[in-house]
């Protein structure tokens, strides 16, 4: 596997996890929030895309090559059937383990892909990380934190073909939400719903 594919994110823990049985309605969506600023408190140039009657993501395993273009809300909900296909390929891809995505990491996506004026699917290079998987990862690497939030599905390593990894990673930081993470050596940044932060890796 090359260097490029390699997970080595410091995202810091959250000391409240997601359950395995989350509702993913509108209450929840107000409830969870992205860190301590909802997708609601945003400027409304950041809602905008939140206006719109459905809305949808495309998505690459680089490690299965599995793909997915789904919608993942709509008429005023999350749709599971979208979001049980975007779990599928967000899935650990070493022990095969699925894990429910917290529907604010989706959102973020969404505005990136606003942010970016990008219809393009984004490249995947971790999402979902088991226990096992992420204790095997943080042997080797002090760059993979113990309780790290893939482990919550709350975190995810991407690219975004044909756009840079530094606007890709300027476009994440403007959102002042969740966690960033710029791995220009490995071309990708990480993205997360705990509180704002950014690092280099």
């Amino acid at each position: 596997m090359s260097t490029s594919l390699r997970s080595h994110s410091r995202d810091h823990s959250a000391s409240v996890s997601v359950s395995n049985k989350q509702k993913y309605g509108r209450r929840h969506f107000l409830k969870a929030g992205i860190g301590a600023c909802t997708l609601l408190a945003l400027p409304n140039v950041h809602a905008s895309p939140f206006n719109l009657s459905e809305r949808k993501l495309a998505l690459l395993n680089l490690h299965t090559g599995e793909r997915v273009k789904t919608t993942y809300w709509a008429e005023g909900q999350y749709v599971s059937e979208g979001l049980t296909a975007i779990r599928k390929v967000l899935r650990d891809h070493r022990t095969g383990e699925t894990y429910e995505i917290d529907p604010n990491l989706l959102d973020m996506l969404q505005l990136l892909n606003y942010k970016m004026k990008s219809k393009k699917e984004f490249h995947v290079i971790s999402g979902y990380r088991s226990p096992a998987t992420n204790a095997q990862l943080n042997a080797r690497s002090n760059g993979v934190a113990k309780r790290s939030l893939h482990m919550q599905g709350r975190a995810i390593d991407l690219r975004l073909p044909g756009h840079m990894l530094s606007d890709l990673h300027n476009a994440a930081l403007s959102l002042q939400a969740g966690g960033v993470g710029y791995y220009p050596k490995s071309d990708f940044i990480h993205i997360d719903t705990g509180h704002f932060r950014q690092w280099r890796g």
